[in-house]
């Protein structure tokens, strides 16, 4: 059955679309669009009423927005996650509800890489030092005053071995890294899988990469790091409620693990008095959620969308959710 879709509303565009996209296919998928930059919660009902599909990230979508949107046929998510929709709600009216899905394996992988040797080799702070003057006023030809690692023959335990944690594990590996994977807490291993507390132990680098369920949120709490070798470093571009922030802040003052890279926080974008943005924290490197954020990533995301519009138009559903 084909789908008579000819209205379109994208939500929040400045979350994918800098101004460097090539939007001309995700355009012509529908006759007219609404582009939004950002949408405030009161906004939403008004802006979504009208439209036969709804494109948005990290809107919210609830029950009422739902049930006032007469017209609308398909919700598109520019992202995986779907916590922000009411798929109960979409399911009853008869909303489609998919996502996109593996369209930043490579940007995310990269991204946890890249905090994990800034924290093994102090660029981050080298930089600082070098900008301050220490440099300039250094008596030898270098500063070599901060700690520098090296990977090769390191364990990098994976928690959450989907695509981004393989996509992870083969960078890891290329480094010469020893790749650890570990089972889900409290479960038998897998054949190619170490129970979740050898990981936790044997791990000189630990990578986050599963998702935000009831079962993995607080994972990572202050006895999961005091399983971690001290000199252990932890990386999260998952999601930030899989870290206990407070025992995070707590471990890394004390000296219970080497130090943290992270792209996430529970709350985003976080308040200025966020506990982990306290200027005492040691070793902890946070960046913005952006490890998704590739221009090849966010094409590709936009491509993604215009294939299931376009499907969806033919009777067909990619990525169907709900």
């Amino acid at each position: 059955m084909r789908e008579s879709c000819r209205k379109g509303v994208f939500l929040d565009l400045e979350t994918v679309d800098s101004g460097d996209l090539d939007l001309e296919r995700f355009t012509a998928c529908l006759e007219s669009w609404d582009w939004h930059q950002f949408s405030q919660a009161s906004e939403i009902p008004d802006r979504i009423r009208p439209a036969n599909v709804v494109i948005c990230n990290k809107c919210v979508l609830d029950r009422s927005a739902i049930e006032s949107a007469t017209s609308l046929k398909l919700i598109a998510l520019c992202a995986t996650g779907t916590d922000n929709i009411d798929l109960e709600a979409a399911a009853e009216h008869g909303v489609a509800v998919c996502n996109i899905r593996d369209y930043a394996t490579h940007a995310v992988a990269q991204h946890a890489i890249t905090l994990m040797l800034n924290l093994i080799t102090a660029q981050a702070w080298y930089w600082q030092s070098v900008r301050a003057g220490e440099w300039c006023d250094s008596r030898q030809f270098c500063l070599n005053n901060r700690p520098i690692g090296e990977v090769r023959g390191l364990n990098f335990g994976i928690i959450g071995y989907g695509v981004l944690g393989r996509a992870t594990a083969e960078l890891a590996t290329a480094l010469g890294m020893n790749v650890l994977i570990a089972e889900r807490r409290g479960h038998s291993p897998r054949p190619g899988r170490m129970s979740f507390t050898e990981v936790l132990r044997d791990a000189d680098v630990l990578s986050i990469h599963c998702p935000l369920t009831a079962e993995t949120a607080g994972l990572i709490d202050r006895e999961a790091m005091q399983t971690m070798k001290p000199g252990a470093f932890l990386i999260n571009t998952a999601r930030g409620a899989i870290i206990s922030e407070q025992d995070l802040a707590d471990c890394l003052r004390e000296g219970i693990i080497a130090g943290a890279g992270l792209d996430v926080l529970t709350v985003e974008p976080p308040p200025p008095d966020h506990l982990l943005l306290a200027p005492d924290i040691p070793n902890l490197m946070i960046t913005p959620h952006n490890a998704w954020a590739s221009r090849s990533a966010r094409q590709a995301a936009v491509d993604q969308l215009t294939e299931i519009i376009q499907a969806f138009k033919e009777g067909k559903a990619i990525n169907r959710v709900a």
